[in-house]
Order: structure tokens, then sequence, then C-alpha cells
């Protein structure tokens, strides 16, 4: 029975059939829902029903992870991986949502890891062909939506309890846009020497990854183009040889450096 079940587990979170890509789907939409209960949380954190929604996430959360694991089949590995200290971190705050500080925000890094899985994406490319033509596209639209939740998300966790201008995440998405866009508005700011560092990292390291990342987007240096002969896939936008065999590409572009 044991065995049966380890093995049905391990069809659902590795397998190539259908059931299984419609189960790693459910998974994808189950954390999209933790960011979503997240943000709702935000607005209605003293409330004893959205305690009771933390707990009752946390114990999802806790049989999803403990299904993985029994899954897994390179166990220590995946217990000492980051996402995994990621999930404990967010089980045990949800947990403690009553007594200490929320820092479910580490969420994003298990969605994170999920939509760039080698499985999901694999099912994607297999069912959407959608997907297919705009891959790159889409994955470097979620590392920039990725990357501006994280920032939003620490500076909400860290400034609502003393800051009166930050109550809400809508309030921390609104600073954190106009500082990584250099508009700077100046209605809301930063309290305390920890919030003025933040700001500080914000503006050294977030507005270059954040245009850099916006570059990645609109503008990129890499281009999918699949040569002919050693099936090298991935080459430089003005790229006139594989660099891999020395096959002349064509390219299409439209010049623009």
């Amino acid at each position: 029975m044991t065995a049966k079940l380890r093995d049905r587990l391990q069809r659902l979170y590795f397998g190539d059939d259908e059931g299984a890509r419609r189960f790693r789907y459910c998974l994808v939409a189950f954390d999209i829902t933790t960011l979503l209960v997240f943000l709702l949380s935000s607005f209605a954190s003293e409330e004893l029903w959205m305690i009771a929604l933390d707990v009752v996430m946390a114990v999802l959360l806790s049989v999803e992870f403990a299904a993985r694991l029994y899954a897994e089949p390179a166990r220590k590995e995946f217990l000492l991986s980051f996402a995994t200290l990621a999930d404990l971190v967010v089980i045990l705050s949800l947990l403690l949502a009553a007594f200490v500080e929320n820092l479910a925000f580490m969420r994003i890094v298990r969605a994170l890891r999920l939509l760039r899985s080698y499985h999901l994406l694999r099912d994607l490319r297999a069912d959407s062909s959608w997907f297919r033509l705009h891959e790159d596209v889409i994955q470097r639209t979620v590392n920039l939506g990725v990357f501006i939740f994280i920032v939003t998300s620490v500076v909400y966790v860290t400034q609502h309890v003393v800051n009166p201008k930050i109550s809400n995440y809508v309030d921390a998405l609104y600073f954190t846009v106009t500082t990584l866009t250099t508009t700077g508005f100046g209605d809301i700011t930063l309290e305390g020497v920890g919030g003025r560092l933040l700001v500080v990292i914000v503006m050294f390291v977030g507005v270059g990854l954040f245009l850099r990342l916006l570059q990645a987007i609109f503008h990129p240096y890499k281009v999918r183009f699949e040569c002919p002969d050693c099936g090298l896939l991935v080459h430089d936008i003005d790229a006139v040889h594989c660099k891999h065999c020395g096959r002349i590409l064509h390219i299409r572009n439209e010049g623009v450096p």
C-alpha cells in the first residue's frame, strides 16, 4: 500500500500523462491562491477569520510539502534546497500569524520554483502553442513581476507596523514602483534607520536590476533561433554565425543595435 502510494505521488509530480500535468497545473493555481491570500491579509490582518484562513493555508501547505517529500527520489538534496527552506518558513509564519508578523511573502520563492520547473515548462510547451511562441517574453515578464513582488513585500512587512503611510500592500506597491522608476513623488517615505537603508538598497541595486529586467523584455540581448546544423537554440540577437558550429545564420531582425 505504501509503495503504491509513493508510485502514485511520483507519477503525479514527475509523470508525463495528462493527469500528472493537470495536477501540476493545480499546484500552480494553489500557489497563486496563497499569494492572493497574502495580499488580502494586508487589508484584514487583524480579523479572526483571516487568522483562521492562515492556519488552513498552513495545513494545506504542510500536506502538500509532506506529499512532495514522500515522492521525492533524492530527499537529502530536496531537504537542503533553498526552495524547501522557503516552504518551511512560509508554513511556520502562517501557523504563528496570530502571534508574530507574517513573513508569508517568502512563498513567492515557492511559486517561482514551480513556474520555472522543468516539468511545468515542458507541460506548457506541450499543451500551448501560444506559450511556445512567446516563452521567452513570458519568463522575463514573470521575473519582473516576481522582483517587484518581493521588493514590495519587504517594504510592506518592514514598514506597515511603524509607518502609517503604508497601511496595506497597495501603499507598499505604490512606493516601490515610484522608487524603481525613479519618479519619487515623495508623498510616502520609509520610517527609521532600517527604512532609509532599505531605500538605499532599492535605489542602488533595485533600480539597475529593474531596468535590466525591462530591457530583457522589450530589447533582449538573446533570441531563440535553432541552428539547422547543431541545434543550438539561443543566439545573440545580432549573430551572423552559430557560436557552436560556425554555420551562417539568417536571424531576422530590424537592425536596431
